[in-house]
């Protein structure tokens, strides 16, 4: 399919080979962006955001997309940059991108052109345009292109393998990617404000200790000369999480609960000769810097060299509503690295949105999505009379301090929907049932109008037990949301089908598990269409849990299903309740990489 070139405002595109940089008269840029995905000027992608973020602040920068990394020469494209390389493995972790949770090679890469995730046509003796733990093998060949060069990581993968964390493809325990990589300084979260302090402070010939955001590695040497304003927070060190399984979950409970607080406090944790220090988080951009973010001028298309990239065909004509998520499921990685604190757009600036897209050439008449990492979480907010420490609004119930804002999502999907050119509006991201329960204009609202086919929902499970392991809400919620649905669809006359989501071989689950998972979708009358077997991300608590084989909140020893026969057992009792056609044998069946990255999680 060929994709047009329509640009927005006669804005161009970022400068992606040597010949654009000279096109704009450059004879060297800024900042070079290296990703792993290939190039879309599209605010659904993180390169796209920073690259953009940067220039407004009138900085230069080029983005290396895909490079070759069988060809270090790639590296040296738009020869030295004058601030610093920016390394992203792209919008997913590697090794999710690369891998089934069944460590079983992936065939496609909806990032890559034509969804090719080999530099030619098969994978015979051909090199992955993402290649296994990018982070590490893009910062090795930007330090060997130009030494001395300072390099940055950042993005997803990085944000969430910056401590000791498990790698299921090598079913072992690594150290810090910072270590690993041996780079100048991570930024971990989302990095608009850490990215523009490092590049503030590189043009001004400043130091890059402290930047909020950011972590560094020290030696013993520099660590004891760092004055600290209170004691660190010390995790348990790499060697002491790869000896001792339950250490691990320690730490990555410890991590979870620092990160919720809203704590200052430096972490640190041993990393063979080195430490990693983690300072502490940057603050959330409020919603008028994000409305600013997201108005920047995007061609929302992608480079040329990239063609038809999947990926972007599934989000092009989205909208970003919501940033973070106050959810803490346990498989899910999403809180961790764009915050549990949500911050929603304005209005008046996804509505501007939404008529620029309806004005464009070549807009279809579908707003795909007007959404975020959970789409109800858009017009929520605290409003706790004392600071709040924890941060996990939803479990065990919704908390008594989370106000919800109904009629503003129901006037914004309103008005939206009666844009010119806009036939169909949806909201495709994530529903929190839950909360769903509690604003039924909104739910009535979706499925009178907003929901593309089948409404989609994710109780992963229906076993409290494994729900409890989850942190999910017990399956009480299910089944109150199934009733409200066909009772408000009956009522508009509209038959609306429910497509849920589900996980086999969670830690904690078992084959008897399954089989009651089963029972309860046919009493339900759930059809089973769409599933995933675990898989072990970085920077999940259910990954600990897995590692471990140890309770979150018990720290006693529970089932982990981990061998291939029992996983696929436990697969085998969703598959048997799926239509025929809808069958695939090697565990590829809803193969998403959940809670490790996509479209909304950079």
């Amino acid at each position: 399919m060929a994709v047009r070139m329509e640009r927005t405002d006669g804005e161009r595109l970022l400068p992606a080979t040597a010949a654009e940089m000279a096109e704009q008269g450059w004879e060297a840029a800024d900042v070079v962006l290296v990703t792993g995905d290939a190039y879309i000027d599209h605010p659904s992608f993180g390169v796209a955001l920073i690259g953009r973020w940067l220039t407004a602040h009138g900085f230069r920068v080029a983005i290396l997309a895909q490079p070759r990394h069988d060809r270090p020469d790639d590296f040296r494209r738009f020869g030295r940059p004058r601030l610093f390389f920016g390394i992203t493995a792209g919008n997913l972790d590697s090794i999710v991108a690369n891998y089934t949770g069944n460590a079983k090679v992936r065939d496609r890469d909806d990032y890559s052109p034509a969804g090719n995730p080999y530099f030619g046509e098969t994978a015979e003796k051909k090199a992955r345009r993402r290649p296994d733990r990018a982070t590490i093998v893009y910062a090795n060949l930007a330090r060997a292109a130009f030494p001395g060069a300072p390099v940055i990581l950042g993005g997803l993968e990085a944000s969430l393998r910056r401590f000791a964390h498990y790698d299921y493809q090598q079913q072992k325990l690594r150290a810090s990617v910072l270590a690993d990589a041996k780079a100048d300084l991570l930024v971990y979260g989302m990095g608009e404000r850490a990215v523009l302090e490092i590049a503030r402070r590189l043009a001004a010939g400043e130091g890059l200790a402290g930047i909020a955001g950011t972590c560094e590695r020290l030696t013993d040497r520099e660590l004891a000369s760092r004055p600290w304003s209170e004691p660190p927070l010390t995790l348990p060190s790499s060697a002491e999480v790869v000896a001792d399984g339950a250490r691990f979950l320690a730490a990555e409970l410890a991590i979870d609960r620092h990160a919720r607080s809203g704590s200052d406090q430096i972490v640190l944790q041993r990393q063979q000769a080195v430490w990693v220090v983690q300072y502490p988080p940057a603050a959330p951009l409020s919603s008028g810097e994000l409305d600013r973010l997201y108005a920047l001028p995007f061609t929302r298309r992608p480079h040329p060299t990239s063609g038809d990239v999947p990926a972007f065909r599934m989000i092009r004509d989205s909208v970003t509503i919501v940033r973070g998520c106050c959810g803490n499921c346990s498989f899910c990685a999403i809180a961790r690295h764009q915050g549990a604190t949500m911050v929603s757009r304005s209005k008046t600036a996804i509505l501007a949105e939404v008529r620029a897209l309806a004005a464009a050439p070549d807009f279809g008449g579908t707003v795909s999505d007007l959404g975020g990492p959970t789409a109800n979480l858009f017009a929520t907010s605290c409003v706790s009379p004392a600071p709040c420490r924890r941060h996990d609004c939803l479990y065990p119930k919704v908390c008594r301090h989370l106000a919800i804002d109904e009629q503003l999502f129901c006037d914004l999907l309103a008005e939206a929907a009666a844009i010119p050119g806009v036939r169909h509006l949806f909201v495709s991201s994530g529903l929190r049932m839950e909360l769903l329960l509690r604003t039924p204009k909104l739910l009535q609202a979706l499925v009178a109008h907003h929901t593309p086919g089948a409404l989609k929902i994710a109780p992963e499970h229906t076993d409290p037990e494994v729900l409890r392991l989850m942190h999910k809400p017990g399956p009480e919620v299910l089944e109150r949301f199934l009733a409200m649905v066909r009772e408000l669809a009956a009522e508009s006359g509209k038959r609306m089908a429910v497509n849920p989501y589900l996980i086999a071989a969670h830690p904690g689950c078992t084959l008897r598990h399954m089989e009651q998972l089963a029972r309860d979708l046919a009493r339900l009358d759930l059809p089973v269409r769409q599933f995933q077997d675990f898989t072990p991300t970085p920077g999940t608590i259910a990954t600990a849990m897995y590692v471990s084989g140890l309770d979150r909140e018990t720290n006693q020893p529970l089932f982990v299903a981990k061998g291939a026969h029992e996983r696929a057992a436990q697969r085998a009792r969703l598959e048997a309740a799926m239509p025929a056609s809808r069958r695939f044998a090697g565990g590829k069946t809803g193969s998403r990489p959940a809670g490790a990255g996509g479209k909304r999680r950079r």
